[in-house]
This record gives structure tokens, sequence and C-alpha cells, in this order.
């Protein structure tokens, strides 16, 4: 492997570990330190003053109803997400935020906002696209080689 193939392995290893790891550190802490990162992402599906049915957000997280159900059920008990059936089909269970579950999307989004803009700091708008390319290409790897 040359040199550039090496440093971008080391740094691609460590990118994963590290904002897993951190984004917890950071997320799971005061106001929001009886959520989980599991809890967050679920949060952060439902996304901001939106209804989602919970046959649609577990395909997006890619897990069972039944998993979901679970995180669901503790998100509910802590106050984070409201849970009732469809007015127009009672089969459906849709879930969306309440007002604490809104405040830790925004927590959430923040992270990921100042993440971002800093990653982007001192780059020209043709280093931006370069970058985002490569991302999308490691992206698509994981998807393809892994059927993700």
């Amino acid at each position: 492997m040359n040199n550039n193939r090496e440093s971008l392995n080391k740094i691609l290893v460590k990118l994963f570990n590290d904002i897993l790891k951190i984004e917890e550190k950071f997320l799971c802490r005061h106001a929001f330190k009886d959520l989980t990162m599991t809890e967050f992402h679920i949060i952060e599906n439902i996304g901001s003053h939106t209804e989602r049915t919970m046959s649609e957000t577990a395909k997006d997280l890619k897990i069972t109803s039944g998993t979901l159900t679970i995180g669901i059920d503790n998100l509910v008990k802590k106050g984070y997400v409201k849970r009732y059936r469809s007015p127009e089909d009672k089969r459906q269970v849709v879930i969306t935020l309440t007002d604490k579950g809104e405040k830790a999307y925004a927590e959430h989004e923040l992270f990921h906002h100042e993440m971002v803009n800093h990653t982007l700091t001192d780059l020209k708008p043709e280093q931006e696209e370069v970058l985002i390319k490569a991302l999308f290409n490691v992206d698509n790897y994981f998807k393809q080689k892994y059927k993700f």
C-alpha cells in the first residue's frame, strides 16, 4: 500500500471509531444523559415536526418492527416520543417527537452541523466536491460490498 492509501485507511478507521465515541460523549450528557445513541438515532429518523409510522421508521433504520417497538417504548417512557394509532388506518402506529424530543433532535442536529462546518473549514468549493465524492465512494463501497 502506498503512503496515501495507508494514511487514508488509518484516518477512515480512526474516524469511524472516534465519531461514534465523540458523538455519544457530546450528546449523552446533561439534559440527555438518559438517552442512548440508538435512541438518538431513532429520534433523528423520526425528525423534527413530523409524524412517521412505525413501519416506515423501522424500514429506514434497517431494523425489525419488534426492535423499534422496544426503542419507542423506552422513548415514550422517557418523554421524548408520542405514539398513537392513525385515525385514518387503525392498523398504523404513528410516532412523533414531544417538546423534549424536539430539544434532543435539535442538539443532535447542532452536533452534526458543527462537525460539517469544521470539516469544510478552509476548503475551496472544488475541494469540498472532491471530499464529498470520496465519501460517497466509501458509502457506495459498503452498500455494494455488504448489501446494506
